[in-house]
């Protein structure tokens, strides 16, 4: 079977298994459907088997798992999202003012990040249009890329909302109560958009057309924006993932601010098991992502133009110049982590020996949290949940990603539904099914982290399987399973297992935002998003208590992001899949007035957040 008949079926399987998983979400749920409906309307009443079935009959859930997934399938085609367990009445028009108030937060967030994004190019276009050669983004940018919303939600509202007092600190009542979430959210956002953007702009600026330009007697200007559009139909669909994973972002965000918008809702659904709500909820968002990836699929056509149509695959630019001192950010925020978790794992992380909020001391140095428990030890012991954690769930990626990836284009759809799935969707999901834990956080982690690593495996693969010794080997009677276990695999395997252990630090710093919204690790567990989530309600009179797990996780952002930004410097080419996973599909050739044919540059694989 064709390639692309294998990829469009391949989206099809996936989207279906998708739709058939939320489908069977009251069934899939370790709790009975009729003890929380009978918890929450009915609390008055005896647990009897006579009540539950009755209980069951209302919810129509007697008539097995295949005639309630139909009956559900049936009601979403005709509109009807199904009634809420907990309050009885139609779900959708709820949903739908949530999904609301998400997207103007998300259209606040976007104005954010594509204001950061432009003022993060400023330098690239500058440097390009003055001859002198770009390595796209700088520091401010990775800087920006290497904090979590989470996090970042945290310190606006306590710097600017509770100790400033500029902004008010909850709520959605009227334009100033965006601003401060539209921050936390569009500025990792922008970071991140800016990233790729100036690199995929340093490739464009290197190509010999600039210099025909010039020498034509083009204006800057114009230059700036031929260029521009030479970046973007490589970048688009990653930006199109970037817009995606605000949705994830904007969880924690809401529930830290107060916002009363869809991930918020989510969240709460899975806590009170109100399942037809989640349903609506996960499949409003699945469509969203959808819309999302299908506006950047027309963007690109129409940027590329009658070009849409090439078969020829990309070509990536000259990648930037090498810096020696690649090693030094990782180094040094590595160094620093290590010496803090060392620090603490040598003092005891659940004794309550000192004063509650007791103030940093020589013998406290990061001070005691409101159990008087020494914040220092708990997050050096911390890490060993949340990083230890990080290191089972990327070795799991990297076994399903190898075993994806080898499948080739059959493996396009899971890839693309996985990519569109942020991991604190995944989490509150896998809260919904089996609870909130440990094992809970690293399986939804598992099941949206494993993509990009199965892309790279793909785009290894066919560029392994073309070289001329392999292509040799069918005829040599060489059958395929011993050509991909005896040469493919073993020359792919150190590649892909380098970029998973380049993914160790954003695994970790999902695992905890998954702890701080709740859904992962359980008190008095150290893990570091669960302790942010347990001092964020003392940092006024005692800041402390925050400090030590922001730090660790301040860190850990910035060494995910510097590893990334290293081996781009180190190897002097994009890491991984960026020409498989960014660039999807046929890639046309942009001709430059003289007739040049100008390759399409392919950018960084975007840091999944």
């Amino acid at each position: 079977m064709r390639g692309g008949a294998a990829a469009l079926i391949s989206r099809a399987l996936a989207f279906t298994a998708v739709v058939v998983l939320i489908g069977a979400l009251p069934w899939l749920s370790g709790n009975s459907p009729e003890y929380t409906v009978l918890r929450a309307r009915y609390a008055d009443r005896p647990a009897t088997p006579e009540v539950l079935a009755q209980i069951r009959a209302e919810l129509g859930l007697d008539g097995g798992p295949v005639a309630v997934f139909a009956d559900w399938a049936s009601g979403v085609l005709t509109g009807d999202f199904g009634t809420s367990w907990i309050s009885g009445r139609p779900v959708l028009p709820g949903v739908v003012d949530a999904m609301g108030v998400s997207l103007t937060l998300m259209g606040a967030a976007m104005a954010v990040a594509f204001v950061v994004a432009a003022l993060t190019c400023v330098p690239t276009v500058l440097s390009g249009l003055a001859g002198r050669p770009a390595r796209g983004a700088g520091a401010a940018a990775a800087a920006l890329t290497a904090l979590p919303e989470f996090l970042l939600a945290a310190v606006l509202l306590i710097v600017v909302a509770v100790w400033a007092g500029w902004l008010p600190p909850y709520g959605w009542r009227g334009p100033e109560h965006v601003i401060l979430p539209a921050l936390a959210l569009g500025l990792p956002g922008g970071g991140l958009i800016g990233r790729l953007l100036s690199t995929a702009l340093a490739g464009a600026f290197t190509e010999r057309w600039v210099h025909t330009w010039a020498v034509a007697g083009h204006s800057r200007p114009r230059i700036a924006l031929a260029a521009l559009h030479r970046a973007l139909p490589g970048v688009i669909g990653q930006i199109a993932l970037v817009v995606v994973g605000l949705t994830g972002g904007a969880v924690p965000v809401e529930e830290v601010f107060a916002i009363p918008g869809l991930g918020r809702t989510l969240l709460g659904a899975a806590a009170a098991q109100d399942i037809p709500a989640l349903q609506a909820g996960v499949l409003l968002l699945l469509v969203l992502a959808g819309i999302c990836g299908a506006l950047a699929a027309l963007a690109r056509r129409a940027l590329l133009g009658p070009a849409a149509r090439s078969g020829d695959l990309p070509v990536p630019g000259p990648p930037p110049g090498r810096r020696r001192t690649w090693w030094a950010v990782p180094a040094v925020s590595g160094g620093l982590l290590l010496g803090l978790i060392l620090a603490g794992l040598f003092r005891d992380p659940y004794a309550s020996a000192h004063g509650r909020l007791a103030a940093p001391s020589w013998a406290l140095p990061l001070g005691a949290d409101a159990a008087g428990r020494d914040v220092l030890a708990r997050v050096g012991h911390g890490a060993l949940d949340t990083l230890g954690l990080a290191l089972a769930v990327v070795a799991a990626c990297l076994v399903i990603g190898l075993v994806v990836g080898v499948s080739g284009a059959w493996s396009t759809g899971p890839v693309e539904v996985t990519n569109a799935a942020p991991p604190i969707i995944a989490g509150i999901l896998v809260v919904a099914v089996a609870g909130p834990s440990a094992a809970g956080a690293a399986l939804a982690v598992t099941l949206v982290s494993w993509a990009p690593l199965a892309a790279h495996t793909a785009a290894l693969v066919a560029e392994i399987s073309a070289r001329p010794y392999v292509r040799v080997l069918p005829l040599l009677g060489v059958g395929r399973a011993r050509i991909l276990a005896g040469t493919v695999l073993p020359t792919l395997l150190p590649e892909v297992t380098r970029h998973a252990i380049l993914r160790l630090p954003g695994t970790a710093l999902a695992i905890a935002g998954l702890g701080f919204l709740g859904l992962g690790q359980q008190p008095p567990a150290p893990e570091w998003g669960l302790l942010l989530a347990e001092g964020i309600g003392y940092v006024e009179r005692a800041p402390w208590t925050v400090l030590g797990p922001a730090g660790a996780l301040v860190l850990a952002s910035v060494l995910a992001v510097s590893l990334s930004s290293a081996d781009v410097a180190r190897r002097g080419a994009p890491p991984g899949p960026a020409s498989a996973a960014a660039v999807p599909g046929p890639s046309p050739e942009l001709v430059a007035p003289a007739g040049e044919a100008v390759p399409v540059p392919v950018p960084l694989e975007p840091v999944r957040r």
